[in-house]
């Protein structure tokens, strides 16, 4: 049992499982906001255009059914922002991304790395110079 705690602890306490964590979190409170801006000022303006009417209220009646197709437009229109924001965000990264990569290789010399091969022939030219005394 105690293996098992240890192993939970390793897993639980990974960098990428807090980072996920925390994406998450900010991913709910950014869902919040866009939300606000789909029904507190879009929505209403949506309700100008359409002539003063509520589009989150818009339903249809079909028999003895009601479908809310206002409230599914709403939930399109906010899923299309967050997708059209989230978007902007990683191309902004992805671009901030590629000027510091080309920055850090621009001013940075590349050393190269020594292999197992460098290091025997190092140990054997040490050898020779210590049997030659």
């Amino acid at each position: 049992m105690k293996e098992f705690i240890k192993e939970f602890k390793e897993f639980a306490l990974k960098g990428n499982v807090l980072d996920m964590a925390v994406g998450v979190i900010i991913a709910g409170a950014f869902g919040a906001i866009i939300k606000s801006l789909v029904n507190d000022v879009l929505m209403p303006i949506i309700g100008i255009v359409t002539g003063g009417n509520d589009i989150a209220g818009f339903v249809v009646t079909v028999g003895s059914a009601t479908l809310g197709v206002g409230a599914f437009l709403s939930a399109v229109i906010n899923f299309l922002l967050i997708a059209l924001t989230l978007f902007i965000v990683v191309k902004l990264a992805n671009v901030s991304m590629k000027k510091l990569q080309k920055q850090t290789e621009d001013n940075t010399p590349v050393e190269p790395v020594s292999t197992e091969l460098d290091y025997l022939k190092e140990i054997r030219d040490l050898l020779k110079e210590n049997s030659a005394k």
